[in-house]
Formats: C-alpha cells, structure tokens, sequence
C-alpha cells in the first residue's frame, strides 16, 4: 500500500512537472551506483526526438518500477533534457543460514538462485518474506510445527546488504493418538496395521514412524479408504479428520471420523466392447465372480489382465474400464468390462541406448519382441526380464514411443545403465561347517563385451583347497546353446567337515553344453575326467574304507557322464518371493574309467506369497546314488550327507545318517525337506529385499548303501531363521529346536554362516 501511494504521488508531482509537452532533445539519468544507464535506457519507452508528454512520464515511471530496481523515480525537464532521478533498491550481498540441520544449505542457495533471491540479485523484502514463508511450510512438512524463522537485513557501503536467515527448528511433533470413529465392522488395531503413522514403539527412536507427517496421514487416508473398498464397502467414506495440536508443538492428536456404509456384493459381471479375444477366455482372466464381495483391488486385477491379454496380440493401447452399476436397495454391483482395443500395433524399430561397453548383439539376442511383428506386452517383458538376468546392467527401462504420423507403429527403446561386470576381489569368511574361508577370484562376466564369461578362483578353508578356471560362452550358437569348460585342483579333509576321517586329492575338468527347451527350461551335458588320490590316516577304524582301498586302489580315474534338466521361474535369484527353482541332474562314470557308479539328484524350490510381505516357501532334495559292473561298493568319498545350516538346521552339518565309532559316514540315499514362512522384520516392511525372517521346519536324513528309506529315521527341527545381505557379504543365523534326535547325532541348536568381500 505504501508503494502504491508513493507511486501515486510520483505521478501527480510529475504531471505538474510536465505540464507542457516538449521535443525531447537529451536524456540524462542521475542516482545510479550500480546500474548502468544502457540498463534504464532499454527500459524507457522513449528515445530522443520523441515528444514528450505527461502521459509519456507515466510511462517512464511505470516501466522503471516495474523493472524493481529501484525505490523512487522521478521526472524532470531541463531545457528540453528529459532528466530522470532514481535511487536504486540494494543488491544482495550474502545470504547466510543459521541452524538448519534439516535442509542443506547449498540446496536452500540453489533453490533461492532459481526464483531471483541470490547474491547479486536486487534485494525485495516482499520476496525475502515469501521465503520465510516457504521454509516454515518446509518444515511443516517435516512435522516441526515449532520452528521459528527469522531474518536480519543488514545494510552495507555501496547501496548492498547482507541477509541472515536464523532458523531454530524445534523438534519433529510425535503422535500422541489416532482415534477412528465410525468403525463398526472392524477392530482399530485391524484398521492399523497398513498405516505409516503410529503412536510408536520400543523401534520408533529408530523407525521415526511415532513422527507426524501430513503426507504420511494423507497416504493412510487412501490405505484406509482402499481397506475398505477392497471388503465390499462402496459407499465407504472419511467424512472428516481432526488434527490438533498441543501448545508446546510437541504432540500431535489425530481424530478420523468415518462413514462405512453397507456392504455389497457382486451380482453380475459382464463383458462389452470389442471383443477380439474369445469371451470366455477373457472371463477366465477376471478374478471377481458372480456373488464375491465387492473388491476394488480385485476389480484392478481383472482390468489389468485383460489389459495385458489384449496387449499380448497386438493392442498395446487397449483400454479396459469396469463400470459398476450400484443397487443401493439389494446392496448388489453390477460390473461390466468395457474393452476397446484400439488398433492393433506394430514394432517398428527396437532401439538400445546406454551400453557403451557391451556389443549389440549380446542384447538383440536377448529379445523376444522381434521387429516388424506385432507388439507383445509379455514378449516386451520378457525381453527386458532377460536382459535385466545377464547380469552386466544396473537397471533396464523399456519405453513404448507411438511412430509420429502414423496410427499402428510403435518404437521400443530400451535404456540401459552399465555396471561392472568383472571384479578381481579377495574374501574371507567363517561358517560352522568349514571354518575360515579365504578366497581369491577373477572374473569377467562380459568379457571385452561379448558376453562370454571367465573366471579364476581359489579357495581355501578347513574343509577344502581349491583351485579352479572356467569359461563359458552362453551363446555358442545362435539358438542359445552354451559351450564351456572347467578345470580344478581340490584337496578336501573330510574329518574337518565332521565326516569320518580321510582326505582326498583330486584334479580334473569338463566340457558343458547348455540347450534351452523353453523360456525357463534348460538342458545341460557335460562330459568330465577326475582323477582322485584317496588317503586314509594310519589309525584308520573303519573297516570298510580299508576293504574298498584293498579291492579298489587309492587312485582313480573317473570318467563321468552328466544330463541335467532345470528350470527357473524365480522372480530373484538370491532372496526370491515368487516363482519355482527346480533341477534334475544325473551323473555316471563310466565304465572306461576305474570306478562305476551313478548319482541321480533332485532340487526343488518353491515361492508362493501370501500377502505382500508374507511367502511361503516349500523345498527339498532326494537323492539316490548306486555303483554298478566291476565296482562291488559306491566309492563312500562320493556319499550323499544331511544336517546344517543349509539342510536339515539344528543338527550339525554333514552328521546324520550311520556312524561309526563317533564318525559320519554319509549314505547313498538322501532326503530333506522344508517348509518355512518368510516375513520382513517388524516395523521394518521395506528391508524385506534384503533382510528378512523366517520360521521354518525342516526334516531330512540319509541312509546307507544297506538300509531302506524308513520315515520313522527322519530328523525333525523347527526355529527361527535369518538372511541379510550385508555390505560384507550374506549373513545366514537360525535357532533351532531338533526333534527325533537320536544318541550318536550332534545337535546345534545356533548355526551361523557368514562371509565378507574387500
């Protein structure tokens, strides 16, 4: 107001100034320090030899203000010389925060340098106190209601000054308590348990989740408003929330008021549109059924499937919206699927952008939406799902760019961002079984960019010493055949890995072929040689082990013949929720070499969720093993071994099963199984990537070359098991309860297994 009456008045003083027009024969400009008169020449609306008028000056005085450079103009005229009089506005000369822990101070000077509060910037309290404005709704954001901003404006010589803006934060407000009136239907604490805001725990001193934050409320509000909806209430409504405040700013006080309505059901679903798919196909892919509740979450469901369905043939932009048609008297929804498919889509080009190192070749031929055929959405999934597998990419993103100019063709660009795909690393590492561990490796997963893998290793325990070389090319041909070959160098002491006493030195290699039957499908043969120095101490007890050395020799050379089948659905190959791993392996030496003997083995893996942090887990492993022609025995150096953190928990490793005189002896049939309930530790949902829980019940044993499987000799736990992914490797704990035990096993009730890379 006060700038407005002081423009006012300039006005009227220069109106009587000019009362007589004039041809404007110069222009001179007094009261700058700062500004050059080129900068107020480009503002004014005249030049020399314009006639100059009172209307004129108004002009002149609204265009120099409206630049806000200065405090006060005025207008004169001096024999034909228009004179202009101005008194520049300050410059900024610093701008200097005090006690902001929460927000940085480079980012706060960034973020005033966009909106023209800098150094150097002509300085406006209006704008100095619309950043006291926008801090202070910062830091409500942030759930400090208590903060108090201050500014102290300095003046300095040379028409600047210097801004300090003094900031005392305060303390984030707590929940003190959530209440919810209106819930007939369900408990509070069930209403609960998806919500981001809590009145707190023994954690929140670590979660923070006791802290009130408006979008977090907001958030719950949604979570809320989809609990219900998602159980049959349409007509659910939050009609009001109360938030109050103590005066210290301290705690928080959160009321919801809310409206459940009835509940309804489904009383039809129906299919319309375009139909391009066969109607009953599409039915089948619509979860929420005739007489369901009313579900919006499992209504998204359908939509999205049927989406995706229709996307699979083409209509990458098909449209799908279910229209709920609602019977307030019955309390029954009519739903009907609209479908509109739009034309069906060609890819025109896939394009590849980030792989600086990695060829072309080794991503196309990853591909499963081919060029100038229909888009697929699953084909385009599965590509990007493929790629993301190599092993050689952070992150892959694949965008669907429509061709301009035309209504069928699109573009996929897939955008990747490089990591590192070789390492030379060292580790150390501890595990009950095996003791220290120290490893050394090199390997190159995408070597020189073609794909191909390499490696080098050596490893060193208690149990094993190990050296080894490998090379693998993925795509020997171009359907997808692998080719590779291993060669190694293992001494292994069995007595240190609680197996009855000897050790064996052993050399040998393979050539593998890998041949993929389907998308998740493969096949593997391999063809190997090993050649074994067997060793037994000179108080050997064990009568057996000295019989088969006496019939058998102690050196050997095996020729063996491996088939294997796998296949991997797992949507992670470390801490996986969902999908099945499963392998089939048969290995037999053959007669050319001096032992004969087959091993035939089964692995199976599977992941089921039950909510979104909860999975079930079901596993186990059966294995049979037998010699055969000129071998009398199985060579008990190749015997099967059961118990530890790895197979039936709680049971020391490699123990169950016959002994003799206090030592393992292995066997030649083998069975585990387990069953376990994954779940992230609590009040920390989000960790479940790479920390989780377990409570799990495992059974299992082995049996000798003589005895029959016999369920009365399985071993039993059950307990609490743990994973995490720390920066130092993967942490392995369970504490388990053995069952069934019997006087020669050795129980653990704690087991561990970690390791460390540097």
């Amino acid at each position: 107001m006060k700038k407005l009456l002081t423009s006012i008045a300039l006005l009227l003083m220069t109106s009587a100034a000019l009362a007589d027009s004039f041809v404007i024969k110069d222009i001179r400009v007094e009261g700058l320090q700062r500004i050059s008169a080129g900068t107020v020449f480009n503002f004014l609306p005249v030049k020399v030899g314009d006639e100059m008028s009172d209307k004129q000056a108004k002009s002149i005085i609204r265009a120099l203000f409206k630049s806000k450079y200065f405090n006060d103009v005025q207008v004169e005229e001096q024999d034909n010389i228009l004179v202009i009089k101005v008194n520049e506005r300050p410059a900024v000369s610093s701008i200097e925060f005090v006690g902001n822990k929460d927000l940085d101070s480079d980012e706060l000077t960034r973020a005033l340098r966009q909106i023209g509060f800098a150094e150097g910037q002509v300085f406006e309290q209006a704008m100095l106190e619309r950043v006291e404005l926008e801090l202070q709704r910062q830091y409500f954001s942030r759930g400090k209601y208590g903060v108090t901003i201050e500014s102290d404006v300095t003046p300095l010589s040379r028409n600047r000054v210097a801004v300090r803006i003094t900031m005392a934060e305060g303390v984030v407000a707590t929940i003190g308590t959530i209440n919810i009136v209106g819930n007939n239907s369900f408990d509070e604490d069930e209403l609960f348990v998806d919500f981001e805001s809590t009145t707190g725990n023994l954690l929140s001193f670590f979660t923070h989740d006791n802290q009130y934050s408006r979008q977090k409320l907001s958030a719950d509000l949604e979570t809320l408003r989809s609990f219900y909806l998602d159980r049959g209430y349409v007509d659910f409504a939050v009609e009001s929330t109360q938030v109050s405040i103590t005066d210290d700013k301290k705690q928080m006080f959160i009321t919801i008021n809310l409206s459940e309505g009835e509940r309804y059901s489904i009383k039809e679903v129906r299919l319309a549109g375009d139909l391009i798919v066969p109607e009953n196909e599409l039915f089948d892919l619509v979860t929420i059924k005739k007489d369901a509740i009313f579900s919006r979450k499992a209504i998204t469901k359908s939509t999205e499937s049927l989406t995706n369905r229709l996307g699979n043939d083409g209509y990458a932009f098909a449209n799908v919206n279910a229209v709920p048609e609602i019977d307030r008297e019955t309390r029954e929804v009519s739903l009907t699927f609209f479908v509109d498919p739009g034309r069906r889509a060609y890819v025109r080009r896939i394009n590849i952008a980030g792989n600086s190192k990695t060829r072309d070749e080794v991503l196309r031929r990853q591909m499963r939406q081919q060029e100038s055929a229909w888009i697929s959405t699953e084909k385009v999934e599965q590509s990007r799902t493929h790629i993301q597998r190599l092993g050689y990419f952070e992150d892959v993103n694949v965008e669907t760019i429509p061709v301009a100019g035309t209504s069928d063709q699109v573009d996929l660009d897939f955008n990747v961002i490089e990591t590192a795909s070789g390492n030379v690393g060292a580790g150390v590492g501890f595990s009950q079984s095996d003791g220290l561990i120290l490893n050394a490796n090199l390997t190159q997963k995408n070597f020189l960019g073609s794909g191909k893998h390499i490696n080098l290793g050596f490893n060193n325990s208690s149990v094993n010493t190990v050296y080894s070389f490998g090379y693998t090319n993925p795509f020997a041909t171009i359907d997808g055949i692998s080719q590779g070959f291993n060669a190694f160098y293992r001494k292994r002491d069995a007595d240190e890995a609680n197996i009855a006493n000897y050790s064996t030195d052993a050399f040998g290699g393979d050539i593998s072929f890998g041949i993929p039957i389907s998308e998740d499908n493969r096949i593997r043969l391999a063809i190997g040689y090993e050649n074994t120095d067997l060793n037994l101490p000179n108080d050997n007890t064990i009568g057996f082990y000295q019989d088969f050395i006496d019939r058998e020799g102690d050196n050997f050379d095996t020729v063996s013949l491996t088939l294997g089948w796998s296949s991997d659905t797992r949507n992670n190959a470390i801490l996986p929720t969902q999908g099945m791993s499963q392998s089939l392996t048969a290995e037999v030496a053959v007669p050319i070499g001096s032992l004969q003997y087959y091993k035939l083995r089964y692995k199976n893996s599977w992941y089921k969720p039950l909510s979104d942090t909860y999975t079930l887990s079901l596993g186990g492993e059966l294995g049979y093993a037998d010699s055969y022609g000129d071998t009398d025995a199985f060579p008990f150096f190749e015997n099967f071994y059961a118990g530890g953190i790895r197979s039936v928990r709680g049971f020391q490793s490699n123990t169950l099963g016959q002994t003799e005189d206090d030592e393992a002896l292995g066997g030649t049939m083998l069975v585990t199984a387990s069953a376990e309930v994954i779940f992230p530790v609590p009040f920390f949902k989000k960790t479940l990537r790479a920390f989780r829980l377990s409570a799990f019940a495992d059974a299992g044993n082995v049996y000798g070359e003589d005895e029959d499987f016999e369920a009365d000799l399985l071993r039993y736990s059950v307990g609490l098991g743990a994973v995490w992914l720390s920066p130092f490797g993967a942490v392995s704990v369970s504490i388990a309860q053995p069952f069934n035990e019997q006087s020669t096993d050795e129980t653990e009730n704690f087991q561990f297994s970690l390791g460390s890379s540097f």
